[in-house]
């Protein structure tokens, strides 16, 4: 580890919070219906795009009709990008000639950016037209980033509303996280990436004379206005295979610094935007503290891992001060790919700069243990939030046992209800990460797509399995997972992780919502101060370490074992 690397992730931090601070500001005023600066220009595009869907936007709907509305919106979604996909060889815009893909293929890829997964077994350059990606992927990205935010947003009307019974509309959240937040953002920093070197066009490829005297044919197409969305809706599904570890998707150290920017400023402005809808900006910075307090300690173990090397390295003589820089690019480096890894995986983003499965095994456990934890540090846009407010609630109730005290949490009594509900949601997690590892680990069909075996075999299926329940859509590498078995297990993974969280979060929010607010007492929890910080950190950890300890110790941990008695892993 160096002074310069710190200072390169301090100051990606402060840029971040420097942004996120008037952003959630902005997003806080959009949501609660108030004018902004963007208002005159695109009320008029709001009105009429509710107008052509015939969607009132002042008819709230309850918890049920909401989460409802949201899966039709997202079935019809899926229908659509597969149709796309299966018939892209018959469609326009296909000037490298791809044929349509398969069934299991199409059906995975569908359902992996429809759930914000972007989970890919294929690589985009040789596989997807130039309309799969932009009409299908790229308007993806901007749905499924809009439907989370819409979500989270609901879940914070609950707490902040007294004995109501609407959350919202579903159709007028999802156009306004469109319209007046992702979009703008999008075409502003699309068009810094086009500045720093990402193409923006509709050639196929172009053929260049190398240095070597041969001729070598180069991959194009529209890659930064679907990267630039990637990144902002935590989609992180790359125009080309290599992802953004590919010079045209992220071609400097100042592109990586606007890559990681674009993954943390709405997630983080979220959490800042709760504040101010539920007026309280003190539980937005408990929040914060504690997204902020477990995600820079999981950078620092994976900046060391890193740094430290392996045994195995310096027994071949390579010099140990460059760190391990097996499967990383020497442009960003140890401290660019050590930082990128974590805030990726502690968010729902999935993009890489680097490859996980060639970190050291500690390295390569970080990814995997923040995506095993929720992905709530700081969390997918929406996701991210709406899951640490399910977690807050249980550790509210946590301290309620503990202290005998009615649990509260934002003057709304939790009860049996709401512990139900929270626990079913937090429970597809290990239910589905270990459920589908467990039939992975023994079957013969699954096991022919590893590229490892044993430990690191072994972490290839958690990774997989933990990256499509997340809706994560980062890869370890070394799995071959374009096969019907991968195909099919991670779509059904994806879609539990996304939907079968969702509707017993949107039940919560509906008993919340009927709730009276109560103003707070001499007995009321605090929940804005370090004791709360403190407590809901140690439930993230105990929650992840009670369902996932196990399953890390015959991976990652036995690697690191095997690394350090001088055997290969």
């Amino acid at each position: 580890m160096t002074v310069v690397g710190w200072l390169q992730i301090i100051l990606i931090f402060l840029a971040v919070l420097a942004c996120a601070v008037p952003l959630g500001s902005y997003i806080g005023r959009v949501f609660a219906g108030e004018r902004t600066f963007l208002t005159p220009v695109l009320a008029p595009v709001e009105r009429g795009l509710f107008h052509l869907a015939g969607v009132s936007p002042d008819k709230e709907q309850t918890w049920l009709g909401y989460a409802l509305g949201m899966l039709a919106f997202n079935a019809g979604g899926f229908l659509l990008l597969y149709a796309l996909l299966r018939f892209q060889g018959l469609l326009p815009f296909n000037p490298q000639g791809f044929s349509g893909l398969t069934p299991d293929l199409a059906f995975n890829t569908a359902v992996s950016f429809v759930t914000n997964t972007n989970w890919q077994s294929y690589g985009g350059e040789t596989t997807m037209s130039h309309l799969s990606q932009m009409a299908g992927l790229t308007v993806q990205n901007f749905l499924s980033a809009a439907t989370g935010i819409a979500l989270a947003v609901a879940l914070v009307r609950a707490f902040a509303r007294s004995g109501a019974a609407t959350v919202g509309n579903i159709f007028t959240d999802i156009t306004r996280a469109t319209l007046y937040v992702l979009l703008p953002l999008a075409i502003v920093t699309g068009l810094l990436q086009v500045a720093m070197g990402t193409p923006q066009t509709l050639v196929a490829s172009t053929t260049v004379h190398t240095l070597e005297g041969a001729d070598q044919t180069l991959a194009l197409g529209p890659v930064a206005s679907q990267l630039s969305i990637k990144q902002l809706g935590t989609n992180g599904g790359g125009f080309f295979n290599a992802n953004s570890a590919h010079p045209y998707e992220n071609p400097s150290p100042l592109s990586n610094a606007l890559t990681i920017w674009q993954m943390l400023v709405i997630s983080v402005a979220l959490v800042f935007a709760f504040g101010r809808l539920i007026g309280d900006r003190r539980q937005a910075r408990a929040i914060l503290s504690v997204m902020a307090l477990l995600l820079v300690v999981a950078i620092g173990v994976a900046y060391w891992a890193e740094s430290a090397g392996t045994p195995i390295l310096q027994a071949a003589g390579l010099d140990p001060a460059g760190g391990n820089m097996e499967g990383k690019e020497v442009r960003f480096g140890v401290a660019g790919s050590a930082l990128f890894a974590a805030v990726t995986t502690g968010l729902s983003d999935g993009a890489v700069n680097a490859m996980h499965g060639s970190f050291t095994p500690i390295g390569g456990m970080v990814p995997m243990v923040l995506m095993m934890l929720g992905e709530i540090l700081p969390g997918g846009v929406g996701s991210g939030l709406y899951g640490i407010l399910v977690i807050a609630v249980v550790s509210v109730f946590v301290a309620g046992l503990m202290v005998g005290r009615t649990p509260e949490y934002l003057g709304k009594k939790i009860e049996a209800k709401e512990m139900k509900m929270a626990m079913l949601a937090i429970l597809i997690l290990p239910v589905a990460i270990l459920g589908f590892s467990s039939v992975s680990a023994v079957l013969p069909t699954a096991l022919s797509g590893l590229g490892n075996a044993g430990p690191h075999g072994l972490s290839e299926i958690y990774y997989a399995y933990t990256s499509a329940v997340g809706n994560n859509g980062s890869a370890f590498g070394g799995l071959s997972a374009n096969s019907p078995w991968w195909n099919t297990t991670l779509g059904i993974a994806m879609l539990l992780g996304r939907f079968a969280y969702i509707v017993p979060m949107m039940a919560m929010a509906g008993s919340l919502v009927a709730k009276p607010k109560l103003a707070p007492s001499a007995g009321t929890f605090p929940t804005h101060g370090p004791l709360f910080v403190g407590l809901l950190a140690g439930i993230i950890l105990i929650l992840g370490g009670l369902q996932f300890f196990p399953a890390l110790a015959l991976g990652p941990i036995a690697e690191q074992v095997q690394m350090l008695a001088g055997k290969s892993f």
